[in-house]
């Protein structure tokens, strides 16, 4: 084991995967180096509590934690991210290598924290009190080390105020709490700066951002409008919004800012109307049909991914269909689907007629079968007429077939992950080119250089 070593697992969502990531970086600015599990000084791993059976998840990773590290006993573990919210001090108990905990909020104390428990072998942390307001965290991209990836991901608040009745997001990350504008256009300025081209803002429910206490005047669109106006961005994206807070001047961004992609995360859940009332989302489908209409006459060519549960407390074959309905009437092109569990603190919980667990997967089953329709005939569409594209290259391709020029990838506007042959020799990360999109692929495209990169 080396000193001042860390190893960081990461279980769940990008937020997830930008706090291990920001953890990594601060760790880095204090003299520590990643290192393989086997050789860590520091283990952290960083929890989701979204997903089925999420404890057992991170007991089966502790578990074989301590089985790789049995050599090193004075091993420090760590548990943070929601499920760390939710058990708390409980990991000190379950796991006797765990001497840190640190909840949603509490994981921008756990540098300092992870220095001290090194420094006091017998004592033990916990970070789990939630933060009144956006609490800004150190060593952010502006003061980490060596040149930014072509793609940056910003944070832009914490929380939700939504309550939906599957969802524990408000009890594993807070109630909702906005960074302030002028941080987080720092923080844009910085990656852009070091060299990134597209910038993908985060948050639970984005475009209701400023909507709290923590807010400073600023709305969403608003942002949106002064980060698409600094010098060196080529992309906008942002994940994920709630159709609710979806207002005029979100939708009109669409058609305004050149730098924002057509794509969208717009979450579904269910087609039913008695079933998204019974979730509390708080709009029915007329409404959800509505923006999709209004989001198309800004953009013509937005392309739409979502969200949906299948088999909800009471659900009916005839609510299912309503989904599928809804998924054709949207022509989404892709979606992440999932069988409804209940998480403890949700109020679905405590709702009667649970579906049978054979019936949602048969549900679940007929879903993605059409969903993997609706993103065939999406991707074929973009053959139409050899469409060209633009590519933001994000590194070397696994599809390189032997004896044939080097392959790259990258996504195009959409967030569509293109393949490209390029010429050897040369690192194209971080470049724009321009493509004909040749052959469409299950989940990606195949595509041949339209002109040389930028």
């Amino acid at each position: 084991m080396t000193e001042k070593t860390y190893h960081i697992m990461t279980f769940g969502c990008q937020m997830n995967v930008h706090d291990s990531q920001w953890l990594g970086r601060a760790l880095t600015a204090r003299g520590f180096m990643e290192a393989p599990l086997e050789e860590a000084q520091v283990v952290v791993v960083n929890t989701c509590s979204v997903r089925e059976k999420p404890e057992q998840k991170v007991m089966s990773a502790l578990g074989r934690i301590r089985q790789v590290t049995a050599g090193n006993p004075d091993v420090l573990v760590g548990v943070a991210g929601c499920v760390a919210q939710q058990l708390g001090e409980a990991f000190f108990t379950k796991e006797s290598q765990v001497r840190l905990v640190a909840g949603s909020d509490g994981i921008s104390g756990a540098p300092a924290a992870i220095e001290r428990l090194l420094e006091e072998p017998g004592l033990k942390l916990s970070l789990l009190d939630f933060t009144s307001h956006y609490a800004e965290r150190e060593a952010g991209p502006e003061t980490a080390e060596g040149p930014s990836d072509p793609v940056a991901y910003i944070n832009i608040m914490q929380g939700c105020d939504n309550f939906c009745a599957y969802c524990i997001v408000p009890f594993t990350r807070g109630r909702q709490k906005s960074r302030s504008s002028t941080a987080i256009l720092e923080e844009c300025r910085a990656v852009l700066d070091k060299g990134a081209r597209e910038i993908s803002l985060l948050g639970q429910n984005v475009n209701a951002f400023g909507q709290d206490k923590s807010g400073d005047g600023t709305s969403f669109a608003q942002l949106l409008r002064q980060i698409a106006a600094l010098p060196g961005l080529e992309r906008l994206r942002y994940v994920t919004p709630h159709p609710k807070d979806m207002g005029p001047e979100d939708i009109a961004a669409f058609a305004e800012l050149p730098q924002l992609c057509p794509r969208l995360h717009l979450p579904l859940q269910a087609g039913s109307d008695a079933v998204l009332k019974s979730m509390r989302r708080r709009y029915d489908s007329t409404t959800f049909l509505q923006l999709v209409e209004a989001l198309r006459a800004a953009r013509p060519d937005i392309a739409l991914s979502t969200d949906l549960i299948v088999g909800f407390p009471g659900e009916t074959e005839d609510d299912f269909q309503a989904t599928l309905d809804m998924m054709r009437a949207c022509a989404f092109m892709s979606s992440f689907s999932f069988i409804y569990s209940d998480r403890p603190g949700a109020r679905a919980a405590l709702f009667p007629d649970k579906i049978p667990a054979e019936v949602a997967q048969d549900r679940l089953m007929r879903l993605q079968a059409l969903q993997d329709e609706l993103g065939a005939r999406w991707l074929a569409g973009r053959l139409d007429g050899q469409a060209q594209s633009t590519l933001l290259l994000e590194g070397p391709s696994p599809k390189t077939s032997e004896g044939q020029e080097p392959s790259w990838q990258g996504r195009d506007p959409y967030g569509v992950p293109v393949h490209v042959p390029l010429p050897a020799g040369i690192d194209h990360t971080g470049r724009l080119v321009q493509v004909t999109v040749t052959e469409a692929k299950k989940h990606s495209l195949m595509a041949v250089r339209a002109g040389e990169p930028w």
